[in-house]
């Protein structure tokens, strides 16, 4: 049965909300702006802790050597990380190529420039790891602009508002229901297009791999597309580094894809699984990436 649709009011209503949280977080200064942006993240942890609960459960699968004080720690700090990427999505309207660099800075840049000498497109593979929305759109005044693919949201005034963001600094969104020609497309002209590969699929849409040596459902439309326009893959994250108070836009070395969808999406998901151990309170462990269950195997949540 198709979806019920959104009721008008709750649409404007969270738009609103989102406004007034985005403009604080513009126009206080930054000294305020980040203690702020952590409090709002805060104030989502407490209405929603359903989301707190699943980071828990997904801490307790993934890493079962920690302990619960180490879980609660962990989740803390994905919560600071939400706060921290809330502020810097605040601010895109003001940062230019001059202010970048006081944002975020590039790590093993080589890699990208590797990838683009192969004259077939690049494909971003990344997650929820660190601050994905400011990868994208510092990539675009650091080097050149590039392709973002995206899953529409379910209020679309904030959809729009989300999109209007993105594209400030030149990127071009490719919506996620009729991604493929574009990509393909993009790749054509020896582009770069980012995807986000961390999330749950559905079992239409995924094969399972393991994630942190569980059977997770991944998407296998990024290995499709690689295996089918030949373009270099190269994963790569903007992680937060508290001694310099900015992140690193890290490339790690090219990902050789076989061919092979399952294969290769399991190769993508252990890039993933080892950049999020290295830096799992930047991760987004409120997400349920174990939810799509094989037929004969139970839920993993309550």
């Amino acid at each position: 049965m198709p979806a019920r649709p959104r009721p008008a009011l709750r649409n404007r209503v969270e738009y609103l909300l989102a406004s007034f949280v985005l403009l604080t977080l513009r126009r206080t200064p930054l000294a305020i702006a980040n203690p702020l942006g952590h409090g709002y993240a805060k104030v989502l942890d407490t209405v929603l802790p359903r989301l707190r609960a699943a980071a828990m459960r997904n801490l307790e699968m993934a890493l079962p050597e920690m302990n619960v004080d180490e879980r609660k720690r962990t989740v803390d700090g994905v919560y600071r990380s939400i706060g921290r990427v809330l502020v810097s999505f605040a601010r895109f309207p003001d940062i230019d190529a001059k202010s970048i660099s006081d944002w975020i800075c590039y790590d093993g840049f080589e890699h990208f420039e590797e990838a683009r000498r192969r004259g077939r497109g690049v494909l971003f593979a990344t997650g929820h790891l660190g601050n994905w929305e400011l990868s994208a759109f510092a990539h675009a005044l650091l080097c050149a602009p590039m392709h973002v693919v995206v899953r529409p949201l379910d209020n679309p005034l904030i959809d729009a508002l989300v999109e209007r963001r993105r594209a400030l600094s030149g990127n071009r969104i490719i919506a996620k229901k009729d991604f493929a020609r574009s990509i393909l497309t993009a790749l054509h002209r020896n582009e770069a297009v980012g995807i986000l590969v961390d999330q749950n699929a559905g079992l239409d849409h995924g094969t399972f791999v393991d994630f942190f040596g569980i059977p997770a459902c991944s998407g296998t439309s990024f290995a499709r597309i690689a295996a089918h326009s030949g373009a270099a893959v190269l994963p790569g994250f903007a992680i937060w580094h508290e001694s310099e108070q900015r992140y690193r836009l890290k490339f790690y070395p090219l990902l050789e894809m076989s061919g092979d969808v399952v294969e290769d999406t399991r190769r993508l998901q252990a890039v993933v699984e080892r950049a999020v151990r290295e830096h799992p309170e930047q991760w987004l462990w409120i997400h349920r990436r174990w939810k799509t269950r094989p037929p004969s195997e139970s839920g993993r949540y309550a």
